[in-house]
């Protein structure tokens, strides 16, 4: 494969959860390498807890850049605790987390190259505003 065929990605997820656990849901939105927005996505998941929807928005942000066709990915997120689990430096202990543990690994073998960061929440605004909203949504589609 040449190297200008390549696709290198950068990721932003977040999750939300209104009660902790209440209704929760995640944002995504995927940037290519010179910032071009090349995906983004929401979805409001039902009843779970923040740590729960952090790992969807994880799973969702991988599966985004799969279809993309992204070689390499850096993964950034506001959870400091499921980026240590992802980096090994934390164990998974909560039996709800470990299912979605193991399917973001199964996803990280799927990638030439995958890097995930911690980030501050200031610099996760546009993943953040998009769980929100697909919560929002959910909670008018309730009215």
């Amino acid at each position: 494969m040449a190297e200008s065929s390549r696709l290198t990605v950068v990721a932003y997820a977040d999750g939300a959860s209104r009660g902790n656990p209440g209704p929760s849901s995640y944002g995504v939105v995927v940037y290519d390498e010179s910032g071009a927005e090349l995906y983004t996505g929401c979805r409001a998941l039902g009843h779970g807890t923040n740590n729960q929807a952090e790992y969807e928005g994880a799973i969702a942000a991988l599966e985004a850049a799969l279809g993309l066709g992204a070689d390499e990915v850096t993964l950034r997120m506001d959870s400091q605790l499921i980026v240590r689990q992802l980096e090994g430096r934390y164990r998974v202990r909560n039996p709800k987390l470990i299912p979605l543990h193991k399917r973001l690994l199964d996803l990280r073998t799927r990638f030439e190259r995958i890097t995930v960061e911690h980030v501050p929440r200031e610099e996760n605004k546009v993943a953040d505003r998009l769980a929100n909203e697909a919560l929002d949504q959910r909670s008018r589609r309730r009215d």
